[in-house]
């Protein structure tokens, strides 16, 4: 009889990594906030993650990715020197306090966008790279180009968030921005890292990038902080300790104050509570599924690649494992065909299902086995009590 199968692998779960008690969720004031481990894609916390909110000077992040493909592209060169418009001098708020009708290099203005949050820089980049030499057209791209990316919850009414009707980002789509950076423009992102720039002598104030977590000594090397009325405070940071990336948003804190206390908590608490731990390596037994007419009676089970997931580092359980299968399996049975999924489910965080596969081939039994294996199921089913005699 066919049916399903599932092996609780609890002795296999201890021995493979840490246990954890359940974990309770970071409370974060920030009025939306999302945290991710870069290499695992594991979502660590998420509060109102995909609500369109106005994402103010954060959106330049846009901006600048657009700018890195026009310079990876050709279309940009990094010295090439830009002209600043009548609208582009308009702005106020953050600026590079560019005057009209000076030219300025590429290089210079990522640089003013990145560490000065220049709105100035940001119009002459939405300018020249514009379809129809207007910011406006800029920022519909800008929508056109976050939608291919999967930025579903994103529409941008200029190029550098400038409070403005239905300019919105959601903090998801922030973070996972922000890894778009990171991992497709590794040579730009270093930038992110820089505590100062000196664009202009006379304005020599004006020279520190506003990112509170950069002098903290806890791997912080990016990227951008964004604050208006509207919004509140806000950051898109991340962080490297070892091997492991943290990559967050969050945002509608009250002060720059708050929002550096809750951006370094985050920080900590996302590289303190939670660990990479390999469960199991590439060809290693993790369980044995049943055979039905086989030379063999069970078959292992395996995966074919390494297999390390990021779990919570508090002692005490709380990891189950299990492997689900239906079965018994009818042979013949191929070598590296998938039979299984090993469940992993940590508490507070999203189950993993890894496909096993047949570590070896199992041939189907010969006629006398195959018969004597018939034989048995139907004895079985004659000796089991019918529904009369209960």
């Amino acid at each position: 009889m066919i049916r399903h199968y599932r092996q609780m692998l609890a002795a296999c779960a201890a021995s493979l990594m840490l246990t954890t008690a359940p974990l309770a969720a970071f409370d974060t004031s920030a009025q939306a906030a999302f945290v991710l481990d870069e290499k695992t894609g594991t979502v660590l916390l998420a509060k109102n993650a995909d609500t369109p909110l106005p994402p103010a000077s954060m959106s330049k992040l846009m901006t600048l990715y657009i700018a890195f493909e026009a310079v990876r592209d050709g279309r940009l060169d990094l010295e090439e020197e830009l002209p600043v418009s009548a609208h582009a001098n308009s702005f106020g708020g953050s600026t590079l306090f560019l005057r009209q009708g000076e030219r300025v290099s590429v290089e210079d203005l990522i640089r003013g966008i990145i560490v000065l949050s220049g709105n100035d820089a940001c119009v002459v980049i939405a300018e020249a790279l514009s379809p129809d030499g207007t910011e406006a057209g800029f920022a519909r791209m800008m929508t056109q180009r976050a939608q291919q990316m999967g930025l579903t919850n994103s529409t941008f009414k200029n190029s550098s968030g400038w409070p403005a009707e239905g300019h919105v980002m959601s903090m998801r789509d922030l973070t996972l921005l922000a890894r778009y950076i990171i991992e497709d423009f590794p040579e730009f992102y270093q930038m992110f890292a820089e505590t100062e720039f000196l664009f202009d002598e006379a304005e020599s104030s004006n020279r520190f990038n506003r990112n509170p977590l950069l002098s903290l000594g806890i791997g912080a090397d990016g990227l951008k902080t964004g604050h208006t009325e509207e919004a509140g405070y806000g950051l898109v940071g991340s962080a490297k300790q070892g091997d492991r990336r943290v990559i967050f948003t969050l945002t509608g804190l009250d002060t720059a104050q708050a929002r550096a206390e809750e951006s370094e908590s985050i920080v900590n608490w996302a590289f303190r509570q939670f660990a990479e731990k390999t469960i199991t390596r590439a060809g290693s037994v993790v369980s044995r599924a049943d055979v039905w007419m086989g030379a063999a009676d069970t078959v292992d089970l395996v995966a074919k690649e390494d297999v390390t997931l990021l779990l919570p580092t508090t002692p005490g359980g709380g990891v189950t494992a299990e492997v689900v299968y239906t079965g018994p399996i009818e042979a013949p049975i191929a070598e590296g065909h998938q039979l299984a999924e090993l469940i992993i489910s940590p508490d507070g965080l999203p189950e993993h299902r890894i496909p096993l596969f047949a570590a070896n081939a199992v041939p189907a039994s010969g006629f006398v086995s195959r018969m004597l294996s018939v034989s048995q199921v139907l004895i079985g089913r004659l000796r089991a009590p019918s529904e009369d005699t209960l």
